[in-house]
């Protein structure tokens, strides 16, 4: 909601001479995607809406706003067997406690899943 400040007097300094005032609001669209990727009117529609939108996405044949990614799909659950490797869908459906062979975690964590889902701003 700032940029409006810092906008407005701009627009404001030269309300006598329309084609001033029409340059001036063009030459902040134009640092505004230069800096931030997006117009003051999509920073605040951003803002307002909690979603990522900018005139550049629609540029590049993308929708106005983005949507957030997909969640990852589930990876198999792989156990040693005999000379290879068997892979399961469903590792809740396995005797006792399998050790997988894949190190490190296998889901998202919590920080990743909220980096995934965020907003512009926040």
């Amino acid at each position: 909601m700032r940029h409006i400040f810092l906008v407005l007097p701009l627009l404001l300094a030269n309300c006598g001479d329309p084609t001033q005032a029409t340059g001036v609001g063009a030459l902040v669209g134009i640092g505004s995607i230069a800096a931030i990727g997006r117009t003051p009117v999509d920073a605040i529609w951003s803002i307002a809406s909690g979603k990522d939108c900018s005139v550049v996405r629609l540029e590049k044949g993308l929708h106005y706003c983005r949507e957030p990614d997909p969640p990852p799909e589930s990876q198999p659950f792989c156990t040693r067997s005999l000379g290879r490797v068997d892979c399961w869908k469903d590792p809740a459906s396995l005797p006792g406690t399998p050790v997988g062979v894949a190190d490190g975690p296998d889901r998202l964590t919590p920080a990743q899943e909220r980096e995934r889902t965020r907003g512009w701003l926040f």
